[in-house]
């Protein structure tokens, strides 16, 4: 229903009844992270960011030495750093409206006025306004997008077209290909030992699940205590080896994957123009309308990607 030709215009007509968002808009992932407020988000002051200084001990053994070479004098070992980043990416919007449409509030399909204080009048009292929620929902919707399923491009020049990494390319170390199987709790179990065997601390861990793996999951793990009146089951915490593990549905995931973030360790990354994380200003006027731009520099830093798991490929019916 997105126009992308056009600010509001009277030909967008006005309705009556109450006002409904559809489709599948939930950014479960970006409100955890604080939302576009920034109340979670960190800061940067370029294109190319940290998520993480990753150092590593040696494997575990018996590591003995003589008294003579005790005598001697140990040999130097030497630790040594790594260095993870991401990349900011550019989020642009703009709503606007005719004067002539702002002014026309009581215009219903165009053509009756019901102008006034009538119940089920217009819902929406101020155009721009509306446009400005649709707008800043738009821009959270791609945001979780991004995070979830975004490829990185690294800047190069002006000409880039900068993207952050998601969680789908930034988990490495721990995932696990299904090979299109059915999830299963062997599966679970699979990918906890991976992860742990890798070191993820398991602080504040989060299932996160399209709606088809999310009903695998409640099949899985549900219990339902026989009831006249109740039935089924909303599995939305897994109790394991390792951690309570919480378990949200996110519609941007892709449908065949399944991903254990650890969210204690991530986080919105804004690069700020003049101290603000989100611009929103007018745009250089021209005629009897209203235009605003909304701008915004941000990407994901998703911390060690070691602290994350994932499950991919798997059965999707």
């Amino acid at each position: 229903m997105a126009n992308h030709n056009a600010y509001a215009q009277r030909e967008d007509l006005n309705y009556l009844g109450e006002l409904y968002l559809i489709g599948a808009n939930q950014t479960p992932l970006l409100n955890m992270m604080g939302g576009l407020a920034g109340g979670g988000g960190k800061t940067c002051k370029g294109f190319t960011f940290s998520v993480a200084q990753p150092w590593a001990l040696d494997a575990a053994n018996q590591d003995t030495v003589s008294e003579d070479t005790a005598a001697a004098g140990p040999t130097v070992r030497t630790y040594t750093r790594g260095q993870d980043t991401n990349t900011i990416q550019i989020m642009h919007e703009a709503y606007g409206s005719s004067y002539a449409k702002q002014s026309t509030t009581g215009e219903i399909g165009a053509i009756t006025n019901v102008a006034g204080p009538t119940d089920g009048g217009n819902p929406v009292t101020d155009e721009k306004a509306f446009q400005r929620t649709g707008a800043l929902r738009q821009l959270a919707v791609n945001i979780e997008f991004s995070f979830f399923q975004g490829s990185e491009t690294a800047v190069t020049d002006s000409s880039t077209n900068t993207k952050t990494q998601g969680f789908a390319n930034a988990i490495a170390t721990n995932t696990v290909a299904t090979g299109g199987a059915a999830l299963s709790k062997a599966l679970i179990n699979n990918i906890l030992r991976t992860m742990v065997g890798n070191g993820a601390q398991f602080i504040n861990p989060v299932i996160f699940c399209n709606a088809f793996q999310k009903q695998q999951l409640s099949d899985i793990y549900g219990y339902a205590p026989e009831d006249r009146n109740v039935g089924g089951v909303n599995i939305k915490q897994i109790e394991t080896d390792f951690a309570m593990i919480g378990v949200v549905f996110a519609p941007q995931m892709l449908t065949d994957d399944l991903y254990i973030i650890d969210m204690a360790v991530v986080a919105p990354m804004y690069c700020p123009y003049k101290g603000m994380l989100m611009v929103d200003e007018p745009l250089a006027k021209t005629g009897a309308k209203d235009e605003n731009q909304l701008y915004l520099q941000i990407g994901l830093d998703f911390g060690p990607e070691e602290y994350h798991g994932s499950l991919t490929g798997l059965s999707t019916s």
